[in-house]
């Protein structure tokens, strides 16, 4: 039994050497070979390798060449078929067989399909090797030939106004950079000189040239040139410095539509971690309608992968994705009008909204103080940066998205729903005696006060003076829940559908009105109303369309439309624009200083008092001015100065605003 038992244990163990020795067919190699390329396990690729392969490229250097070209030209989906179907099929030629395959992939580029042989070669025990050389990556691969990605980049839309003037545009600019290899013995003192005339330190030209991509021959850029300044030839007089045009953001108007236009700048590295489609070096809008039409804007970069021989040169394209340029985008801005409005503020700290009154259209969008939004293209220093920031004016704030108490330019709403709901007669005379009122005793300490002393008055009387008792007075016989209810149908706490977030407008902060003397504030637009100049506009634009409230449009394309279709009467609506028209043509009229003859210009100036209470002598005052042009109506106007307490009030904005109003007829003749 127990040599029946060795007999057997001696058979296994022939049979498992026989099993062992069998070698893989050639079919069999090649389909482990194709498998480990699909899956892009080059060290097992490697493996199947021929000594004489072996020989001549390590493992470290086959893995890390198909690395680094699957890598860089962004492969996917790899696929590659074997030509040959059966065993019968293959040919040798002795120790050696060819077999046709193919390859697809998708890239970066787009897809990349080629057919190829490999060869298949059996070594001294039998073994079939795969004898790879570097077409197996490329047919078009020779030695010395590398594989390269070049991003095409796409031009970036442009922003123009209504007339087709440009407000970001791709502009032609000098670039000052370094070559870094022909940079000689004293290259600090180049660099030295270089920072100095460029106004950077010299940590940043190192810094720039520090950069991974960095070679000896490379063009390495360093600043671009403001666009006042166009000589060179101080700086190419450095030995290593050169320059090149290129193409680069350029804001026309400056700091008159930086809060508009907004700027570029290259993609930071949190940008990059938060969004896609994206990679370092690009340049993504940070601000205004450059950051809001961004995916409009920016397009699409194309792709160039090809095959370079020894000297650099293009030997083959493999794929190409040519660019998508981005979207260009015509505004309704009227540039000149946007740059004649900000002048007029003179560093001010205030904003302004112009429209069109017949479709909506936004005319011009002004923030002031503002900065120079070049500055963040072609090179922005410390100091300057340092200086804005520092600016107790803010001028990175953006004033025409924010809101503010609107004072008496809020009166026509409180005239428009006294008219509406029968409350206000035209005619009607209220008796007011002296400068303040107060309703009762339950009142206390708080009064309404008056600028001008008349004893009769009627609407037209409480608009020319703006007479903040007449208005309080009419509101309070309205009562609160009528005049909340009719107020918030102008508007009031609903989102204004428009590309920057305009915050909503509100007359209360919780909703309510607590007392007769916060309704009596609110009739003359403060207590607690709070109106973002644009939507302020807005309200002004029934009475220059026989009641109807517009929207606002911003992108020329769009068509006009009605946001609050007869939101008041049409007799109501003609009753209070005529009103605003003897503001403006009477004598006595707040804002006569407005008045050109021949033209007739109707308008409310306002003033807001910023302030805790009627006997703080230390608040702020803003000044307002809401006007048009009645007869042709090609504009109406907002404007709005801070801190005017000491400056004449809202006379000091009136006369800018007329400045405008010059300005636009002199353009209408």
């Amino acid at each position: 039994m127990k040599g029946y038992r060795t007999i057997i244990l001696i058979v296994m163990v022939f049979l498992l050497a026989v099993g062992c020795s069998k070698k893989e067919e050639p079919s069999e190699v090649l389909n482990g070979y194709i498998s480990n390329w699909e899956n892009r396990d080059f060290h097992a690729m490697y493996e199947q390798l021929s000594e004489e392969v072996k020989n001549k490229i390590t493992e470290e250097a086959f893995i890390e060449r198909y690395e680094a070209i699957y890598d860089g030209i962004g492969a996917e989906n790899l696929q590659i078929t074997s030509k040959v179907d059966t065993e019968e099929e293959l040919k040798s030629e002795g120790d050696l067989i060819t077999i046709p395959y193919s390859v697809e992939m998708d890239t970066t580029a787009g897809s990349i399909e080629y057919s190829h042989r490999v060869t298949l070669e059996q070594d001294d025990e039998g073994a079939w090797l795969v004898k790879w050389n570097s077409s197996q990556i490329f047919p078009q691969l020779s030695k010395g030939d590398k594989v390269k990605v070049k991003t095409i980049e796409a031009e970036r839309g442009e922003l123009t106004d209504k007339n087709g003037t440009g407000l970001a545009i791709n502009e032609e600019a000098n670039v000052i950079g370094v070559i870094p290899g022909m940079l000689e013995e004293d290259a600090d003192q180049t660099k030295e000189k270089l920072a100095e005339l460029l106004g950077v330190s010299v940590e940043e030209i190192d810094k720039a040239l520090d950069a991974s991509w960095v070679t000896p021959e490379v063009f390495v850029p360093i600043k671009t040139l403001p666009m006042e300044e166009d000589d060179i030839e101080a700086y190419e007089e450095l030995p290593g410095v050169s320059s090149r045009v290129e193409k680069v953001r350029t804001y026309p108007l400056g700091a008159s539509a930086a809060h508009l236009t907004g700027y570029v700048r290259e993609i930071s590295a949190e940008q990059l971690e938060e969004l896609d489609g994206y990679t370092a070096g690009d340049v993504i809008g940070n601000a205004g309608l450059e950051k809001i039409f961004e995916e409009k804007l920016r397009g699409e970069n194309g792709t160039h992968i090809y095959i370079s021989n020894a000297d650099g040169d293009l030997k083959e394209t493999l794929a190409k994705k040519e660019p998508v340029d981005g979207e260009d985008i015509q505004l309704t801005i009227d540039a000149a009008l946007q740059q004649e409005i900000y002048e007029q503020f003179e560093g001010d700290a205030g904003t302004s909204v112009a429209l069109d009154p017949n479709t909506g259209a936004v005319l011009s969008l002004v923030s002031s103080p503002a900065y120079n939004p070049n500055a963040f293209v072609r090179g922005l220093s410390g100091e300057q940066w340092e200086k804005w920031s520092e600016d107790p004016d803010e001028p990175f704030l953006n004033r025409f998205t924010s809101r503010y108490a609107p004072g008496s330019v809020f009166k026509t709403i409180t005239a428009s729903i006294g008219l509406e709901t029968g409350v206000t007669n035209p005619e009607k005379v209220r008796q007011i005696n002296g400068l303040h009122w107060t309703k009762d005793d339950s009142w206390g300490d708080y009064y309404v006060t008056r600028v001008h002393d008349k004893a009769n008055v009627n609407l037209r009387d409480a608009f020319v003076h703006s007479d903040n008792i007449y208005f309080a007075q009419e509101a309070l016989e309205m009562g609160k829940d009528t005049f909340l209810e009719e107020a918030a149908g102008f508007g009031f706490g609903e989102e204004i559908p428009f590309p920057f977030v305009i915050p909503a407008s509100n007359l209360t902060n919780n909703g309510e009105i607590d007392s007769e003397a916060q309704l009596a504030d609110t009739a003359y637009g403060q207590g607690q109303v709070m109106m973002s100049p644009l939507h302020l506009a807005l309200t002004y634009t029934p009475y220059l369309n026989e009641g109807n409230m517009l929207y606002p449009s911003l992108v020329e394309k769009d068509e006009p439309e009605v946001w609050k279709e007869n939101l008041i009467g049409k007799e109501t609506a003609n009753l209070v624009k005529e009103n605003l028209i003897q503001v403006v043509e009477s004598p006595e009229g707040t804002a006569h200083t407005t008045y050109i003859p021949g033209t007739v210009i109707g308008g409310k100036s306002g003033t807001a008092e910023i302030k805790q209470s009627k006997e703080d002598d230390n608040g702020n005052e803003n000044g307002w001015f809401v006007g048009f042009e009645e007869t042709d109506p090609e504009i109406l106007l907002v404007m709005m100065i801070e801190d005017v307490k000491d400056r004449g009030g809202s006379g000091y904005v009136i006369s800018k605003a007329k400045n405008i109003f010059e300005y636009i007829q002199q353009g209408s003749n």
